[in-house]
């Protein structure tokens, strides 16, 4: 199924995304990769807020290229999920409901998705450049000197997705494979 979903995700709409749907998200949604999510977690770890209120946000799995003369960013590809999945149960936890990345989670991950009603998309890897067009305005709101790796927040209009987790637990990378094997 298509479906058009509005970003910060309410807990409704998270919970009527099936695994499989191609979605496409209209609004704001964050950047962070490693170094970000370690700094994250150590600020979490001294009792220190988060620069990013994670109630209801989507975290994207990108670090951008350098953006092109009348561009705000250059292409914009997911990187590996499973790199993040030591830190995104917490951030689950504390009410982030989306992540935006590539590649198969843990099942640790996956047990969070379910506990906090969450949703894992995946956005195609390889399309960076293509994904980008989606992109309207990135800002720089935490964590600059990690260059690219800083926490972003993009406008995003009409970002092409797929869900790959939904907050029942199922599991694309699991379900298509079982099928492949099937046919």
């Amino acid at each position: 199924m298509e479906r058009q979903i509005q970003v910060p995700l309410t807990k409704e709409d998270a919970a009527g995304l099936k695994a499989g749907d191609y979605v496409y998200l209209t609004g704001t949604i964050y950047t962070a990769r490693d170094a970000a999510h370690k700094r994250m977690q150590e600020a979490l770890d001294a009792g220190e807020p988060l620069p990013v209120e994670m109630e209801g946000n989507v975290i994207y799995y990108m670090g951008p290229s350098p953006a092109r003369e009348g561009r705000p960013i250059g292409s914009a590809g997911p990187t590996t999920a499973s790199r993040m999945d030591k830190y995104a149960p917490a951030l689950l936890d504390l009410g982030l409901r989306g992540m935006i990345g590539k590649g198969r989670r843990t099942s640790g991950v996956k047990d969070a998705v379910m506990r906090n009603g969450a949703v894992y998309f995946a956005a195609v890897g390889g399309a960076g450049a293509l994904l980008s067009k989606s992109i309207l305005a990135s800002e720089i709101v935490a964590y600059e000197d990690l260059g690219t790796e800083a926490i972003r927040k993009l406008s995003v209009k009409d970002f092409p997705v797929i869900v790959c987790m939904d907050s029942e637990g199922n599991d694309l990378y699991e379900t298509a494979a079982a099928q492949y094997r099937e046919e």
